[in-house]
């Protein structure tokens, strides 16, 4: 997405992103929000983060005595990391009639338990687009070691109105 100029072809939006900013390029809410700062955007990338507490809601069933965060919401959270950046790269929100929705995941691998404390370091970077189709490579982290990958896919849809 670079023009002739080799500058990026989208505005970025100051760094670090904050919640407020957040909420306006997602149009998930809590509990299902899953990004808490976004830290770094490139001409293809993006990094941010989530920090797990124990106050989460899906920690409390996720196992009793053993708090875990499900790898499912760890995938949501990077499908979520990949739709800010789809946005931001196409100059867009969330409006009413537009939304990334969650179109797949590929090659999704658990490699560390995501625990209450930690902080997990979301990285997604545009590999493919191709007729309204994005497809992003993804890695979870916590203390720098691989908490989770997987290729993820979102797609640009019109909003179906009730």
């Amino acid at each position: 997405m670079m023009t002739e100029s080799n500058t990026p072809a989208f505005t970025k939006p100051e760094l670090p992103m904050q919640i407020q900013t957040i909420r306006e390029y997602l149009p998930h809410r809590y509990p299902f929000l899953l990004v808490d700062r976004v830290t770094d955007i490139t001409d293809s990338g993006i990094v941010g983060y989530k920090n797990v507490s124990m106050n989460e809601e899906f920690l409390q069933g996720h196992f009793p005595g053993f708090p875990i965060m499900p790898g499912v919401l760890i995938v949501e959270a990077m499908a979520q990391i990949s739709g800010i950046l789809g946005f931001v790269m196409n100059n867009q929100k969330p409006s009413s009639d537009k939304i990334f929705l969650f179109a797949g995941a590929e090659r999704v691998r658990f490699k560390k338990q995501v625990v209450p404390g930690d902080q997990l370091v979301l990285k997604s970077e545009l590999v493919m687009q191709k007729r309204g189709i994005y497809k992003y490579n993804c890695i979870a982290t916590v203390d720098g070691i691989v908490a989770a990958t997987a290729e993820i896919m979102i797609t640009q849809q019109k909003t179906e109105q009730a």
